[in-house]
């Protein structure tokens, strides 16, 4: 299968509106990101050239929805920033992480557990 297409930080605010809740149209989106509604339909309007969205005519209303699921692009964007982040390495970006964020127990036990799993062949 085909990589997602890139998306821009303002595109991600549209899409993740999208993926909550669709089809909507461009003045709902707008209404829940709050964002200029001419604003929301240019980026719609590239969302769509890219690859990203479709939509329907239904009457004088266009409805737009996500052609892939949220999962395909955080998976994506994921290995995109860990080979220019971390030069495609996992362990320096985990090690980063948990030595710079603020995890709670509940969070650190969870990271146990799920690392657990892996070390026994087991996903999650």
């Amino acid at each position: 299968m085909a990589r997602p297409p890139q998306i821009s930080g303002a595109e991600w605010e549209v899409m993740k509106v999208l993926w909550e809740a669709s089809p909507l149209t461009g003045s709902e989106v707008a209404e829940r990101i709050g964002g200029h509604p001419k604003t929301v339909k240019t980026l719609l309007g590239r969302l769509v050239r890219k690859g990203a969205l479709r939509y329907t005519e239904e009457g004088n209303r266009y409805l737009y929805r996500p052609t892939l699921a949220r999962e395909k692009y955080v998976a994506e964007e994921s290995k995109s920033f860990l080979r220019r982040v971390f030069g495609g390495e996992a362990t320096p970006a985990l090690v980063h992480f948990v030595e710079t964020v603020d995890l709670s127990e509940e969070e650190i036990q969870e990271l146990r557990e799920l690392l657990d799993r892996r070390a026994k062949g087991e996903k999650s």
